[in-house]
């Protein structure tokens, strides 16, 4: 029996390899871009919906729920983090062909991202209030924002989980399955928010409540998925937390550590100036551009997250031409989705805000700001696709210099300078200009390492 099923095991990696090297790109990258590019939605739909929901409470509520999303931006950035590090070795490794190192790397990413799960939330719990004030609450958003962060607090361990499997399992090039863990818990989420807030006047504590609830049957979804549907399955024997996997987990997670990190902290000081130049309205105005933005670069990132595991893979089975291939085609067609959505963002600015928030201040600012981001909005594709291609090769150094350029290395001190200067209209344009001289920076780091690619 266990020759059979070593057999078996060996044929279905066998039947990956030619599929993930012989595949034309295009195809390729599209087939398995179309489950992750779902798999971002759904994941932007679990940050959008407590959004419209408890924007028919009030703009506080609003505002309070747009606060603690940079807390569960944090905890997502680890889940990613122990996601992409775990899950760009082990594709590298089923790409030379060795299952056992996969196997324990795939562990080894989940277990570490459970403990680190549970650290943020009993940490958390601890200092609710110190946290609260840090993350921007005012007199009049901190009962919501205590409410609010402590529930999701207690998520915290099936979120980053859920983000582990399904990065492992995309990887893999098993991205069906890691889309419906996804979209299982974006329904439970969605169906829940107008029952616990409205009909059992839960208010904002349903709007939490139905968040981590769609998060615990996501993990649960994509743990069993990952048992059938994976070439290779996480186990306690298999957890090996030592310097080896520890460090190509965080050579390959920071990345996306910082990336998501720093839009954590791009998003704290964001709500910090809005409300010291616009209120409660501001801040509810710019949380609803992000929210809304997220949708767009979630598409986005889905679209890379289909590159991914062909680039590590291609890389790791020395098929550097596939590589160079897939990132040129990933970044033709994300700058004209971009260009497209950009554009209708411009012109139905008003009427998208108002979808969250029938609120003339809320409505004026958020106008501003999303058309200036929409402006700049294409230039994304090629900052994003920069940072993918150096994460799934295992150059941290580029890859983490990338990952930190529009939320961090120029946001940050954009943010600190622009309201000083221009007020809240500073506030509103910050991201807009971050984008810019991003991409003015990606751009030659792109160039220098396709000329690489090509050489034999």
């Amino acid at each position: 029996m266990a020759a059979l099923l070593k057999k078996n095991r060996d044929t279905s990696a066998e039947s990956r390899y030619i599929y993930m090297t012989q595949t034309p790109v295009p195809r390729l990258i599209t087939t398995l871009a179309i489950p992750t590019i779902i798999s971002m939605l759904v994941t932007a739909v679990y940050n959008a919906a407590d959004t419209f929901f408890v924007g028919r409470i009030s703009t506080q509520a609003t505002a309070a729920v747009g606060l603690v999303f940079s807390v569960m931006a944090i905890i997502q950035a680890m889940g990613f983090a122990c996601g992409q590090g775990s899950g760009s070795y082990l594709s590298r490794m089923l790409g030379k062909g060795d299952m056992e190192e996969a196997n324990k790397m795939a562990s080894t990413g989940f277990a570490l991202a459970l403990i680190i799960g549970a650290l943020m939330a009993v940490l958390g719990i601890l200092f609710l209030d110190p946290l609260c004030r840090a993350v921007g609450a005012t007199e009049t958003t901190m009962e919501d924002t205590r409410i609010y962060m402590r529930i999701i607090l207690l998520g915290a361990p099936f979120m980053t989980g859920q983000f582990v499997i399904n990065n492992q399992l995309r990887y893999q090039g098993s991205a069906v399955y890691a889309m419906v863990g996804l979209m299982a818990g974006a329904v439970i989420n969605m169906g829940l928010d107008p029952l616990l807030i409205f009909v059992f006047d839960l208010k904002v504590a349903g709007a939490a409540l139905a968040t981590v609830s769609g998060q615990l049957i996501s993990f649960i979804v994509l743990l069993i998925g990952s048992m059938r549907g994976g070439n290779i399955h996480p186990s306690l024997k298999d957890v090996h937390l030592n310097a080896h996997f520890l460090k190509e987990i965080f050579n390959a997670g920071v990345p996306s550590l910082f990336r998501q990190g720093l839009a954590a902290v791009a998003t704290l000081l964001l709500n910090n100036a809005a409300g010291t130049y616009g209120g409660d309205a501001a801040i509810a105005g710019m949380s609803i551009v992000t929210r809304t933005l997220m949708f767009v670069s979630s598409a986005l990132i889905g679209f890379g997250q289909g590159f991914q595991p062909v680039a590590s893979f291609n890389y790791g089975a020395k098929l550097k031409s596939r590589v160079r291939e897939g990132f040129l085609f990933c970044v033709k067609y994300g700058t004209i989705f971009l260009v497209l959505v950009g554009s209708l963002c411009v012109i139905f600015a008003p009427h998208i805000i108002r979808f969250f928030r029938d609120d003339w201040e809320v409505i004026a600012v958020g106008t501003i700001a999303l058309r200036w981001q929409a402006c700049a909005l294409p230039l994304m594709a090629v900052i994003v696709m920069t940072n993918m291609m150096f994460q799934s090769m295992g150059k941290g150094l580029q890859a983490s210099l990338t990952s930190s350029m529009r939320n961090g290395i120029f946001f940050i001190p954009l943010i600190l300078i622009l309201p000083r200067l221009l007020g809240l209209f500073g506030v509103e344009i910050t991201q807009a200009c971050a984008d810019v001289l991003s991409a003015c920076f990606a751009v030659p780091m792109a160039a220098a390492e396709l000329k690489r690619l090509k050489e034999p």
